[in-house]
């Protein structure tokens, strides 16, 4: 079983910054890519970004230029960083890993809790 555990978060004034932390733990042997992903009231779940084992980043194109992920697969580990907040960006946002369980050799792809992120003034 793979656990996701997701810090940071809160309320921001527009134009502001906040970082979000993701640890990866459980039966893991391996990871291929973690990620963000977000849901705002009343739409569905949408990709924000995402990291490989090769360290190769993807973004949303409504987040390029404002949020930086980066992250060590081998360490279980994910940061986003977002600056530059917009009212658009509030929204529940969940941490994504995927890879391969230990023993088993199983794959997963979990999410973990969610961690409310509001842009107001």
């Amino acid at each position: 079983q793979v656990h996701l555990v997701v810090s940071g978060g809160g309320l921001v004034q527009p134009g502001g910054s906040l970082t979000l932390s993701c640890l990866a733990s459980g039966n893991i042997f391996s990871i291929h890519s973690m990620g963000w992903w977000r849901q705002a009231p009343g739409r569905r779940r949408e990709f924000v970004a995402a990291i490989n084992a090769t360290g190769a980043t993807d973004y949303a194109g409504s987040v390029k230029g404002r949020f930086s992920i980066s992250g060590d697969t081998a360490k279980n580990t994910v940061y986003l960083q977002m600056n530059s907040l917009k009212p658009e960006d509030t929204a529940v946002y969940y941490c994504n890993a995927d890879g391969i369980v230990a023993k088993t050799l199983f794959d997963f792809d979990d999410f973990g809790q969610g961690t409310q992120v509001t842009v107001s003034s």
